[in-house]
């Protein structure tokens, strides 16, 4: 199971294309067939369906199936290099209540092992927009805000 935060230009869209996207703990694995849950990152929603969003963006705003994930080739001659995919997804649901950095930033026990604080440490310790692996339980924790 993966995640992602990124911007989101639409968030009803049926479909989201995502190109080069950073990946971080585990997310340079993820494949064609595997289910993502879809964040909107806190740079905002852009374009239409934005409207309605006056603040922060809701965060935690779909469920997909990745429908296509290309591996991006290193630079040559850059010694580290953060992992980049390209990934399509197919909308599966919308999700039903909010779920985003202001609920999330409570949860900063790390090693008390709710899906909460995962997804706290994967996502919002370093604010940049990336595709992380998470793990069951945090997958089932998300599935409830569908």
């Amino acid at each position: 199971m993966f995640a992602i935060k990124a911007e989101v230009s639409d968030p009803q869209a049926k479909t989201f294309a995502f190109s080069a996207q950073k990946t971080m703990y585990g997310g340079k694995h993820i494949a064609k067939g595997d289910t993502i849950f879809v964040f909107a990152s806190e740079t905002g929603v852009s374009g239409s369906g934005a409207e309605g969003y006056n603040e922060t963006p809701p965060g935690l705003i779909a469920s997909g199936v990745v429908t296509s994930a290309k591996p991006i080739a290193k630079k040559p001659g850059i010694a580290r290099q953060t992992p980049r995919v390209s990934i399509t997804i197919r909308r599966t649901a919308l999700a039903k209540r909010r779920l985003g950095r202001s609920e999330l930033k409570l949860f900063s026990e790390w090693n008390d092992g709710r899906p909460e604080t995962e997804l706290n440490f994967k996502f919002y310790r370093q604010a940049t927009n990336k595709i992380v692996s998470i793990s069951d339980k945090t997958a089932a924790f998300l599935r409830g805000f569908f």
